[in-house]
């Protein structure tokens, strides 16, 4: 949760936000192939406790859980954002050919299916290609965030050739630093673009 607190102090910090984590969540969604509807279930029954707690609107900070996210958006009255759209429209700005680092090898699957559905809305032509960082998820979950960074940048030269790396997750954008020592290539993170798409939905329902 600590990259998203950090965006929201930089970017929006008199907004009140509430964390909501059920890291159950994501232990199975690592346990199956395709998003299931049980857990899509889960995953909106989750999203309306925070409507209910009064919420404005919703900033979902996993990538792994794309229809689920669109099935929420549906089913709720505010804005629900998913994670990286903001972070897709920079990174097609800076080029064509689109790297991404991911930690969460689960999440590739609906992240690529969210890119390539974003590129065809703005009639961009852009390719994607991911590397896969492994360990890393399980060093920063204990707590080891320093050798999570480390081996995050010691994948990027793997997209060297790229327009623009991307870091996939909320929680990958720690490593930001460490990358952009690593490499050249312009690096773009998902956290601070989404905070700022939040505040202007949400201002704009408060007109």
């Amino acid at each position: 949760m600590a990259p998203i607190q950090s965006a929201f102090a930089d970017r929006w910090p008199k907004a009140e936000i509430v964390n909501l984590l059920d890291d159950g969540l994501t232990i199975d969604r690592a346990r199956e192939t395709d998003l299931s509807a049980a857990m899509i279930q889960r995953f909106v029954a989750f999203g309306r406790y925070g409507h209910a707690m009064g919420a404005d609107g919703v900033l979902v900070t996993c990538s792994a859980f794309g229809p689920a996210i669109d099935q929420l958006a549906l089913a709720l009255p505010i804005p629900v954002l998913k994670p990286n759209e903001a972070m897709f429209h920079a990174a097609v700005a800076a080029g064509r050919r689109i790297g991404m680092l991911a930690t969460f090898e689960p999440s590739v699957p609906t992240m690529t299916e969210e890119f390539e559905d974003y590129v065809a809305s703005v009639g961009k032509s852009a390719t994607l290609t991911t590397v896969v960082v492994p360990d890393a998820i399980n060093l920063l979950r204990k707590g080891d965030a320093d050798s999570h960074n480390r081996l995050v940048a010691e994948h990027a030269p793997q997209l060297a050739h790229c327009d623009a790396i991307m870091l996939a997750h909320f929680s990958t954008s720690r490593a930001a630093a460490a990358v952009r020592t690593a490499v050249a290539t312009p690096v773009f993170t998902a956290p601070h673009a989404a905070v700022d798409r939040m505040r202007t939905l949400v201002q704009a329902g408060d007109d």
